[in-house]
């Protein structure tokens, strides 16, 4: 059985417990606590030399990191990755957008807006209006996107939709505002209603 070291409440992690939920793939979830830095234990990194979560350890001990490498490599051989050449190629360039130019921004402003102690947020507080204006560029060309597509590659419901919803459906919690983006809006109630579909406080 595949063992998913994961963080409750974080979007990388969601992502994969979505994945596995929806692929209906039995998995052994073991809770990181993040905030209490245990990925800098020695333990932690004996089977994570990268210090992150989520990864997943395989029956075989082979250990996988990076939220979106696992993705792939979880949906390979199903509809959710497609099989088309240029579809494949619009999947990767959607998760890579969603790891280079939203991740950085939107997470890192919920993580420490939304998660974080006050005391540990303040050498950061001047940080977050960047947070926001990138946050907000990124949201911006997912609105352009999804105001004349359904989805963001090949022409149905990938993984790289479950990669940007990842953080996107919980971007509130980092001071956003959703509301300038109905298309980003309808396009969340659309994998939302996902057969599989689990919330982020349900995904087990």
């Amino acid at each position: 059985m595949i063992r998913l070291y994961n963080c409750e409440d974080s979007g990388n992690s969601y992502k994969v417990r979505l994945l596995l939920t929806q692929l209906q793939v039995p998995f052994e979830r073991i809770d990181i606590d993040l905030i209490g830095r245990e990925t800098g234990t020695p333990r932690f990194r004996a089977r994570n030399p990268l210090g992150q979560t989520p990864f997943v350890e395989l029956d075989d001990g082979r250990v996988l990191a990076e939220s979106n490498a696992i993705l792939w490599y979880l949906a390979e051989g199903t509809p959710l990755v497609p099989a088309e050449r240029w579809a494949r190629a619009e999947v990767l360039q959607w998760m890579f957008f969603e790891q280079y130019s939203h991740e950085p921004y939107i997470a890192v402003a919920r993580f420490w807006i939304g998660f974080t102690p006050q005391e540990r947020l303040e050498p950061r507080r001047h940080l977050i209006p960047e947070w926001h204006a990138k946050g907000n560029a990124a949201l911006g060309v997912m609105e352009t996107h999804l105001a004349r597509h359904d989805w963001f590659a090949g022409g149905r419901y990938s993984i790289a939709d479950i990669a940007l919803y990842g953080y996107t459906h919980c971007a509130a919690d980092g001071g956003f505002d959703l509301a300038p983006y109905p298309a980003v809006g309808t396009w969340l109630k659309r994998v939302a209603a996902q057969p599989g579909y689990v919330p982020l406080e349900l995904a087990w």
